[in-house]
């Protein structure tokens, strides 16, 4: 699954797009400037590849790729303080969320969003920090169900991260390989409950660049210990699982990028996020291919379902408009 570089292709991009070993494109803010400049970008991807996955990091709050002409959405902490007061409203809303969001994304044939984030809040890691529901994995669980099942009726897949948790360390591992201490037991008693809990209606898993040494001395995302003995087996979960970036600093553990993603599919991974690096995404596609490595056959659970009606109803109903004007209140509402 590989990047671009602005809101056009290029005629590299037009030639990565078409090798075999291509199965996604991820997009990022660079990408986008309107809903109509996004559908012609996607109309051109999906003229060399129709069936190709497209996907982008719409969680809300700081990680939003997509915000103008678009509803902002509020950092999914803004779900946790409404679950603190009223638990029901806040499944609500939470759900009212996920499916804007999802039917939003959905009307310009994005296939699917890398959300929702399952990582509790321990207060120690910022790279998470507000992105996580809550502290309390019963209350994260709860939200996240409540938010994958309003993607789903939006017609869109949601992938869960990051197994089997990102927020109880400060690193990032953006720029560095975290490591956490804490044993198995531990790890799955407090941050493995959203994942053990929402196994059978996620889609896909997203593995955490962190390791865990008291369990394997592999990062999770190049562990067959953590993707195929506790995610499958323990967890229960038969979807996708998504490498997170191969390029991130927390990868480089594994080797070259060629390396990287050999050991990640090694590990259980189905399909690879290769991003900001062109060459790095050449040299995978390049080595998957000799390899012949095939593409997973539960990649087409990931691809997005037609919206009722047509293109845009959706936005003259009274419920989008009175979800939009509850988030954006909620939005107001954030800490800054």
């Amino acid at each position: 699954m590989i990047d671009l570089e602005g809101p056009r292709l290029s005629d590299p991009e037009r030639e990565r797009l078409a090798h075999e070993a291509v199965g996604g494109v991820i997009l990022f803010s660079r990408n986008y400037e309107s809903p109509a400049q996004l559908r012609g970008l996607v109309q051109s991807i999906r003229h060399i590849r129709p069936r190709i996955l497209i996907g982008v990091d719409q969680e809300g709050g700081r990680v939003q790729r997509f915000q103008s002409g678009l509803t902002r959405l509020p950092p999914m902490r803004s779900f946790g303080r409404a679950w603190d007061s009223d638990p029901e409203h806040a499944r609500a809303i939470t759900y009212a969320a996920g499916w804007l969001m999802a039917s939003e994304l959905r009307d310009m044939d994005v296939d699917f969003s890398f959300a929702p984030v399952l990582d509790l809040d321990h207060g120690v890691s910022s790279v998470i920090g507000d992105r996580s529901f809550h502290s309390d994995p019963q209350a994260v669980a709860a939200l996240a169900d409540a938010w994958i099942e309003g993607m789903h009726e939006g017609g869109m897949a949601a992938v869960g991260k990051h197994f089997p948790g990102h927020g109880a360390i400060a690193a990032d591992s953006h720029h560095e390989l975290p490591s956490d201490e804490r044993s198995l037991d531990t790890i799955l008693e407090h941050d493995g409950v959203p994942f053990r809990e929402l196994a059978e209606k996620l889609d896909a898993v997203m593995p955490a660049h962190v390791v865990y040494p008291q369990v394997d001395e592999q990062p999770a995302g190049f562990s067959p210990f953590w993707l195929k003995n506790v995610l499958a087996r323990e967890v229960g979960f038969r979807g996708v699982v998504i490498s997170d970036d191969l390029t991130m600093a927390g990868a480089a553990i594994a080797g070259e990028p060629p390396d990287r993603a050999r050991a990640a599919i090694d590990a259980g991974c189905d399909l690879l996020l290769v991003c900001n690096d062109p060459e790095a995404a050449d040299a995978v596609a390049a080595s998957l291919s000799d390899a012949g490595t095939r593409a997973s056959a539960g990649l087409v659970s990931l691809r997005g379902k037609p919206l009722a009606g047509p293109r845009g109803a959706f936005r003259s109903t009274a419920r989008y408009r009175d979800t939009r004007a509850a988030l954006l209140r909620m939005l107001d509402e954030a800490p800054a």
